[in-house]
């Protein structure tokens, strides 16, 4: 269900079909954006903070709350909480989370290469950044990281739901991303959240029946009934 919701948001990307609700955005809700939205470089995505201008309130705001979405820094946040998982016994989770942020990142990467929207303008500019933004990797790396950090602690997912929320706010109020793109980003986070929760319990599952099914462990021969 949810990678067929993942596809069709893809699909009514691609033929334009969201463009009038991004272009709305782009127009009326991204008050922190510059006079145009760049194309990203391959550095900006893997520098943390690299390309943004700090001098410019709301621009320092979203990279702030935002930047534990980003590729390296996700990566090591998540990295302790897999080892405080471990560290509890509870390897079958770790494994499972810290594959579903290896394909978040990866599926992102096939996604923007792959899929090229129609262009979209603000008054009457194009907004060529937006062209291969599709899906956010920044909103689905944060849902990830934040499954993952409430997992190894249950004690903050209040705290991260907010950051989450905030996260997806300022992702859209900075001009960082589309609608459409924290959406899909939405879908493919959902997508893998469900995956790494059946693959945890089919571990865990499988770690159950191997130490209590099988065969009974044949008697010695003299020993007592």
């Amino acid at each position: 269900m949810l990678a067929a919701a993942y596809a069709a948001v893809a699909a009514l990307v691609a033929a334009g079909a969201l463009s009038g609700v991004d272009e709305w955005a782009a127009t009326h809700a991204m008050p922190f954006a510059g006079a145009a939205a760049a194309r990203p470089t391959l550095v900006d995505g893997l520098v943390p903070l690299h390309g943004v201008d700090l001098g410019r309130a709301g621009d320092a705001l979203a990279a702030v709350v935002t930047l534990p979405g980003q590729v390296l820094l996700s990566a090591l946040a998540a990295a302790v909480a897999w080892f405080e998982l471990r560290r509890r016994g509870r390897t079958a989770t770790a494994v499972a989370w810290a594959a579903a942020l290896v394909l978040a990142t990866a599926i992102e990467a096939v996604g923007k290469e792959s899929l090229t929207r129609p262009p979209l303008y603000r008054d009457s500019i194009e907004l060529v950044g937006f062209d291969n933004s599709w899906p956010s990797g920044h909103t689905v790396r944060a849902a990830v990281l934040a499954l993952t950090l409430a997992a190894a602690w249950p004690r903050l997912r209040p705290l991260l739901a907010l950051w989450l929320v905030a996260s997806l706010v300022l992702l859209e109020l900075s001009g960082a991303h589309t609608p459409s793109d924290i959406l899909g980003g939405l879908l493919l986070a959902a997508f893998l959240a469900a995956g790494a929760k059946l693959a945890e319990s089919s571990a865990l599952l499988r770690g159950r029946t191997g130490a209590g099914g099988g065969r009974a462990p044949r008697r010695r021969r003299g020993a007592p009934a």
